[in-house]
């Protein structure tokens, strides 16, 4: 098998297929066929299935009856859709984290994030970003939060690589910084009041971006 470790080879297979969705090697539109991933990978095709299937799953793949999935072209509506679900949460996880404390690892995201190098690959820079907000979910101490945050993490990610994701690093390590100063002081409604103005301004960027398409052609990731 190509580059894959034997500890489990389905989610080995998973972790590759989902990198080279969130890293836009995969064009949206393309499909990914089971025969296809079994012979590029030299692994069996229930296992190339059951990888397609997690994908699927977490929403980088989409698949209709009788074609292969493929990676979605991800629209306004999906975006407004997803921070429909991701804006209430994070804004509990505010009310929570001033009462209960910040991690020490929060910090060092946003510290991770200002020193992301200015060549560094997209999904590099969105990684940085989105370890950020899990960083804060993990600190709630719910599974059942994290699940569903993990949920809808993958979608997250990829609207970003698609679209020409332009609020700019400064200007997210600022807003981060003021999270994290109100969270320190226990003021719930000013971080609950940054963190909605900091998810607003992500998703309108990103929306406005995903609306307006080249011709012909996706969006291209900017970094």
């Amino acid at each position: 098998m190509k580059g894959l470790r034997t500890v489990s080879v389905v989610d080995a297979l998973t972790a590759s297929l989902r990198a080279k969705v969130l890293d836009g090697r995969i064009d949206p539109g393309s499909g990914l066929g089971e025969t296809e991933v079994a012979a590029e990978y030299e692994v069996s095709r229930p296992t190339a299935k059951a990888a397609i299937a997690a994908l699927v799953t977490e929403g980088l793949l989409r698949r209709e009856a009788h074609r292969s999935a493929q990676v979605p072209t991800l629209s306004r509506a999906d975006v407004d859709d997803l921070f429909l679900v991701r804006m209430p949460l994070e804004l509990e996880v505010m009310r929570l984290l001033a009462e209960r404390g910040v991690p020490e690892s929060a910090a060092t995201a946003v510290t991770d994030l200002a020193h992301v190098p200015p060549d560094a690959a997209h999904s590099t820079f969105v990684e940085a970003d989105l370890r950020f907000h899990r960083v804060l979910v993990d600190a709630v101490g719910s599974p059942r939060l994290n699940r569903l945050y993990q949920g809808l993490s993958g979608e997250i990610h990829l609207s970003m690589v698609q679209s020409r994701y332009a609020l700019g690093r400064d200007r997210i390590v600022a807003e981060h910084d003021a999270v994290l100063a109100a969270l320190a002081v226990g003021d719930v409604e000013r971080a609950t009041s940054l963190m909605r103005e900091h998810l607003a301004g992500a998703r309108d960027a990103l929306a406005a971006h995903l609306d307006r398409p080249s011709p012909g052609q996706p969006n291209t990731p900017v970094s």
